[in-house]
């Protein structure tokens, strides 16, 4: 009978350490907010940590509780709560890779798990716990049947494992959600870091085949220009060929009529042959 008394005090302390956590919370954020591990409304930390409590005092040490004196309570609440939150903290931190609660913005702490002022609210609790809510708690016992306690603490813990055994699995799909993304994110952050290291390289070969191209149509250009260039000269040749020809046959026809109706004079005789040397001279110019 007793473990089933110890487990209705530890569902009963966590359902008050909800309340209290909840209510803290809602007032410092100024919106509801549900604490706590699992889907019920209970935070099984502070369970274990005032059963522990009454454990170490009445089992180990073995004194009576209102014997103790503040500080010595104080002290034991104040350590024992520190090592029970960074404890805590570490196993859910490994295991499902988050954190329900952190003290990074407090003074003192220690990466962020426990915090010194945090740590002497839970010394004052203590104290309250082992002078005031043990004591009346284990007043109870003797008004409540032991088969009431074994009844109460069967159903309790059919509903306390079910609702571990939901959040575990319900944790456990979202962690692995949380996997899948990761993995899938680090792929494509690892195609992205491919393709930007690969980029000087795609820039410089496109550069390359880029400045090939050119080279070779500034080469065919240039072809082509030189081929123009040939073709008009030759024209030009051809059609300059032509017209002093055409020159060439109508300063001779014009010679002839010169000759026929103008008398040859002495002094003229090399006249005419100058002028067809000239004309030879002018038919030779290359333009």
């Amino acid at each position: 009978m007793i473990f089933a008394q110890y487990f209705v005090e530890f569902i009963f302390y966590s359902f008050l350490g909800w309340i209290w956590e909840s209510i803290y919370c809602t007032i410092k954020e100024k919106h509801w907010q549900d604490r706590g591990f699992l889907f019920g409304p209970y935070c099984p930390i502070y369970g274990s940590c005032i059963v522990g409590a009454e454990i170490l005092f009445t089992h180990i040490i073995k004194t009576d509780m209102q014997e103790l004196s503040f500080p010595v309570i104080f002290i034991i609440a104040y350590l024992g709560s520190a090592a029970a939150e960074f404890g805590t903290s570490w196993v859910l931190e490994k295991r499902f890779h988050a954190r329900w609660w952190d003290y990074s913005d407090m003074p003192l702490n220690i990466q962020g798990r426990i915090c010194v002022p945090v740590s002497i609210c839970f010394g004052i609790a203590g104290v309250f716990c082992v002078k005031v809510l043990i004591p009346w708690m284990a007043g109870l016992h003797t008004e409540i049947p032991g088969l009431v306690y074994e009844g109460l603490a069967l159903f309790l813990a059919a509903v306390f494992g079910a609702d571990y055994a939901l959040t575990e699995a319900s944790l456990n799909a979202l962690l692995k959600r949380m996997e899948d993304y990761k993995a899938d994110f680090n792929e494509r952050a690892q195609e992205t870091y491919v393709r930007i290291s690969d980029t000087p390289e795609t820039i410089r070969t496109a550069l390359n085949e880029q400045r090939e191209d050119l080279r070779e149509r500034r080469e065919l250009l240039a072809y082509e220009l030189k081929a123009a260039a040939e073709e008009r000269r030759a024209k030009r040749e051809e059609l300059a060929e032509e017209f002093l020809d055409k020159i060439n046959g109508f300063q001779k026809s014009k010679l002839q009529n010169m000759k026929r109706f103008i008398p040859e004079l002495p002094e003229d005789s090399g006249f005419y042959e100058n002028l067809s040397n000239s004309l030879s001279k002018f038919k030779n110019i290359n333009y």
